[in-house]
């Protein structure tokens, strides 16, 4: 017997629609001087953020960008059920560090760049379920943190193939409830692991793009839509190339998604800023969806999106035993009713 809201394959839908009732921003300077930089609450010009590691400065991202969300929704912490978060480094500290602040019952996610619409994804399967009335979700990354863990310090100034992309020093958060104002979860397509062994840790767009490929393919067959459904269909951090790959790969199962399709990498930044291949990480989809997606769907330009967070799910140990890399991405329609 299937499941009650199950919707094909790996697709869900919601019955009540959680709403996400507010949603904030806080990026680098970089990030800020991007043409996104007007939709972001916040831009950080000092990469420490006034502490004594990027780590650190991480941390305080993510408190005071879910802090800032709680504030938007008019909420405290003890209106909240559930925290998910996640991030980059090992055993996730800036999901924990910042849950050991709020105080707030946690769920500790790791899906790499895809980690902000897993934990949408869960927190409406949380609402919808009847298991919780608010949940706030964010993730976040740090390019100086990221660099010192799976490649190389950033002292050490290394050259970057073009492939590489730019990991955004950002933090997203947004507070999902099951009433209020805003824009509606309605349906979640949970990815497989895909790998097409390619091993190259420097292109992760390329490993990302097989799996993002798969999901958008399998909700479009799930929920029996076509892509002109979707006024937007936005991945999380491919960056050109790994755009470029999935947009070829829907094709061959029989969708083009080429006039409604771009990557949340390659809009946070600009040509000019030299990011090679674009930008990625898990504050990437974070800070994009939190700040850019959701001013359009409120403003009205979107009424209907699908975003799919991708992720590549390396680490410093695999790639140094020599593993391909393999690739995740989880789906999410958010619409304005």
């Amino acid at each position: 017997m299937a499941a009650p809201k199950k919707n094909g394959i790996q697709t869900v839908y919601f019955k009540n629609p959680p709403v996400i009732i507010a949603a904030a921003s806080i990026v680098g300077c970089l990030e800020g001087e991007g043409p996104l930089g007007k939709t972001f609450d916040q831009v950080v010009n000092d990469t420490y953020y006034g502490e004594k590691t990027w780590e650190k400065a991480e941390q305080r991202m993510m408190l005071e960008t879910m802090q800032k969300a709680l504030e938007k929704a008019g909420l405290q912490v003890k209106d909240i059920d559930y925290m998910l978060a996640g991030d980059l480094l090992n055993q996730i500290i800036t999901a924990n560090f910042t849950a050991r602040v709020l105080g707030i019952p946690f769920l500790g996610l790791y899906g790499a760049c895809s980690t902000m619409y897993e934990g949408m994804a869960l927190g409406a399967m949380l609402i919808d379920g009847g298991f919780a009335e608010k949940v706030l979700v964010g993730a976040s990354s740090h390019y100086s943190t990221a660099e010192r863990q799976y490649r190389f310090p950033t002292e050490m100034g290394n050259q970057r193939p073009m492939t590489a992309q730019w990991t955004v020093t950002g933090a997203g958060a947004a507070v999902l409830a099951r009433e209020g104002s805003g824009p509606v979860i309605t349906h979640a397509t949970i990815g497989k692991v895909v790998d097409l062994g390619q091993g190259d840790a420097q292109n992760m767009g390329a490993a990302m793009a097989p799996a993002a490929a798969d999901t958008i393919t399998c909700h479009l067959q799930d929920t029996s839509r076509q892509p002109d459904y979707y006024d937007l269909i936005i991945t999380g951090d491919l960056g050109a190339y790994g755009k470029k790959l999935t947009g070829q790969l829907v094709t061959q199962y029989g969708y083009d998604i080429s006039d409604r399709y771009t990557d949340c990498g390659i809009l946070i930044y600009s040509a000019s800023q030299d990011v090679h291949a674009g930008g990625s990480g898990c504050g990437c989809s974070a800070v994009v969806t939190c700040g850019y997606l959701m001013e359009s769907l409120r403003s009205g330009k979107y009424k209907r999106l699908l975003g799919i967070g991708t992720g590549a799910l390396l680490s410093p140990c695999s790639v140094q035993q020599g593993e391909t890399v393999p690739g995740i991405g989880h789906a999410v329609v958010i619409e304005m009713r």
